[in-house]
C-alpha cells in the first residue's frame, strides 16, 4: 500500500540506551545493536532476514575488527555523508509521489538500527564474503531490516527535484538498477577514506544537499542522485560488523 508523508506517523522501535556487543565479535557496536537481534524482531522480519542475521552472528572466527581497515563483501555497516553529517537510512514508509517505493533518507542519529546496510555483489555474484571491495567495483547495498536494495531511476525526488533514490526489491532481490559503483582512491575501499557511489544504470552519484522532510519524518534529509561528483556525495563507513578480509590488497589506482 502506498503511504503518503502525511498519512501515518513514523513508528521506529525504542532501542535501549545501554551499549551492547554482538556475541560473535570483539568490536563494540553502538547502542541498539543488541536489541536488533532479538528473536521476536527476527521472526517478524521474515525468514530471509533471519538467515542473514544468524549467519552474521555465528562465532566461526569469520568476523572481527580488521587490522587492514578495509570494507569487505558481506559487511554490515552505516554510511555517513561527510559534508552533511547524516547517515544513510531507510524504513517501511513509502514516497507519496514519484515511484511510490520505500523511501531513503539521511538521519543525524548514530544509534538508529534502520541505518544498517549490507554490502553485496551484483546478481551474477562477484563479491564473495570477506573479500575486500575494489575501487571501481559494482555492489548492491541491501537495507538490513527491510531486505530492500538501494535503488534509483528516472523519477524526480520530492523536495529538490533531483533523481529519486529509493529502496526496492524483496529479500535482497531487485533488478539492475540496484547496482552502484564504488568510486575511491587506491585499490580497495578503505574504512577511513571518503568514497562515492555512482549508479551503474543512470550515472548519478548518491547525494544529500540539505533539504529536510516534515511530518511524519520531520528533520530527516532527502537523499537523491546528482549528475556530477561534488562535496555533497562523499560517504564514509562508520559503525557495523566488518567481515575479516580473505585476501591481501595489491597496489592501487585512482577511482575517486
Amino acid at each position: 500500500m502506498t503511504i503518503g508523508w502525511r498519512e501515518r506517523a513514523l513508528s521506529e522501535p525504542d532501542w535501549p540506551e545501554a551499549g551492547t556487543e554482538a556475541a560473535c565479535c570483539p568490536e563494540r557496536l553502538e547502542p541498539g545493536w543488541g536489541e536488533m537481534w532479538s528473536a521476536g524482531r527476527l521472526r517478524a522480519a521474515g525468514p530471509a532476514l533471519l538467515g542473514l542475521l544468524l549467519a552474521l552472528l555465528v562465532p566461526d572466527g569469520g568476523t572481527s575488527k580488521t587490522s587492514e581497515g578495509l570494507v569487505t563483501c558481506g559487511s554490515v555497516l552505516k554510511l555517513l555523508n561527510t559534508h552533511h553529517r547524516v547517515r544513510l537510512h531507510s524504513h517501511d514508509i513509502k514516497y507519496g509521489s514519484g515511484s511510490g517505493q520505500q523511501s531513503v533518507t539521511g538521519v543525524e542519529a548514530s544509534d538508529d538500527a534502520n541505518s544498517y546496510w549490507r554490502i553485496r555483489g551484483g546478481s551474477e555474484g562477484g563479491c564473495p564474503r570477506g573479500i575486500p571491495v575494489r575501487c571501481g567495483q559494482a555492489v548492491r547495498l541491501t537495507h538490513v531490516l527491510t531486505g530492500k536494495n538501494l535503488h534509483t531511476h528516472h523519477f524526480l525526488s520530492p523536495l529538490s527535484n533531483n533523481q529519486e533514490v529509493s529502496a526496492f526489491g524483496e529479500d535482497g532481490e531487485g533488478d539492475d538498477l540496484d547496482l552502484w559503483t564504488v568510486r575511491c582512491s587506491g585499490q580497495h575501499w578503505e574504512r577511513e577514506a571518503a568514497v562515492r557511489f555512482q549508479h551503474v544504470g543512470t550515472s548519478v552519484f548518491l547525494s544529500v544537499t540539505g533539504e529536510q522532510y516534515g511530518s511524519p519524518i520531520r528533520g530527516q534529509h532527502e537523499v537523491h542522485g546528482m549528475p556530477s561528483a561534488n562535496t555533497h556525495n562523499t560517504w564514509k563507513a562508520m559503525e557495523g560488523i566488518f567481515i575479516k578480509p580473505g585476501v591481501e590488497p595489491s597496489a592501487g589506482h585512482d577511482e575517486l
